[in-house]
């Protein structure tokens, strides 16, 4: 599944190429995981004034309202011109002056979806109970030391909730608590300050390295531009279940947290 740093790289790869776009038409292939939210010829017309992103979402600021995208499990986006005609798992189609953007989604778990406005209804729906951005100045250590203190969830779990901090996802999540020495079934109430702000830390180090690698690749994900990510090339503990730990030779242990695979070195990373 597409998580921050590969929606994030994602929206890099096409950004500046489709700010100032006048959209020219709007092609729905097969129904997604929400509908759009209004009349596909209402947005001909309308100028794409910009490209943001808040958790796993992009936003598509419009001159009239906005268009919130997410990728699902398998989808991917595309924004070239001279797109070949759309395959059978290719539900979406901004065509604009600039290029035609393009939502490739085998299993449809994606969306796009219209919104009036950030504060409307259908972006509250989805926007409304994400948590801080890591990779912004809104990513505030008390807060996230708050909400460590007050949760008996394991921390892995936590992080994977999204309400604290957004896009620490599964495999990010196993590097992350690596890199603070942090064992996955901690209880986030039960750890130290010290240890708090080595996680904090870690979040954004970790994110910000997926980003510069390009995401992670494990079956299809790539971006604007065709490119796949290398992130998972350099994971310490994610994937190596049975290898030796970089740092001090330990196997590396898997085990299942809510039908996820968390992996982690028994010797650096504590309870």
């Amino acid at each position: 599944m597409p998580e921050l740093p590969e929606v994030e790289v994602t929206r890099r790869s096409f950004a500046d190429a489709i700010a100032g776009a006048k959209i020219q038409a709007v092609v729905l292939g097969k129904p997604l995981r929400w509908p759009l939210g209004c009349d596909p010829l209402s947005l001909v017309g309308q100028q794409v004034l910009g490209l943001r992103r808040r958790g796993k979402y992009l936003l598509a600021d419009l001159s009239g309202g906005l268009l919130l995208v997410h990728l699902g499990m398998s989808g991917s986006l595309r924004f070239a011109r001279g797109l070949p005609p759309c395959g059978p798992h290719d539900h979406f189609d901004l065509v604009t002056d600039q290029g035609t953007l393009r939502l490739h989604d085998p299993r449809r778990f994606g969306a796009v979806v219209y919104a009036a406005s950030e504060d409307a209804a259908a972006a509250v729906k989805l926007l409304g109970a994400l948590g801080m951005e890591p990779l912004s100045d809104a990513f505030s250590l008390p807060h996230f030391q708050e909400g460590l203190r007050k949760s008996r969830m394991p921390i892995k779990q936590l992080l994977l909730a999204g309400h604290l901090v957004v896009g620490v996802g599964n495999i990010y999540a196993s590097e992350v608590l690596f890199m603070a020495g942090i064992r996955p079934t901690a209880a986030s109430c039960r750890i130290g300050a010290a240890r708090v702000r080595r996680l904090y830390e870690a979040i954004r180090v970790v994110l910000a390295r997926a980003v510069d690698m390009g995401g992670s690749t494990l079956r299809d994900f790539s971006n604007a531009e065709g490119m796949a990510g290398h992130f998972q090339t350099a994971a310490n503990v994610y994937g190596r279940e049975g290898a030796p730990c970089h740092a001090c030779g330990t196997t590396i242990r898997l085990l299942r947290q809510g039908q996820r695979s968390s992996y982690f070195c028994p010797r650096c990373q504590r309870p």
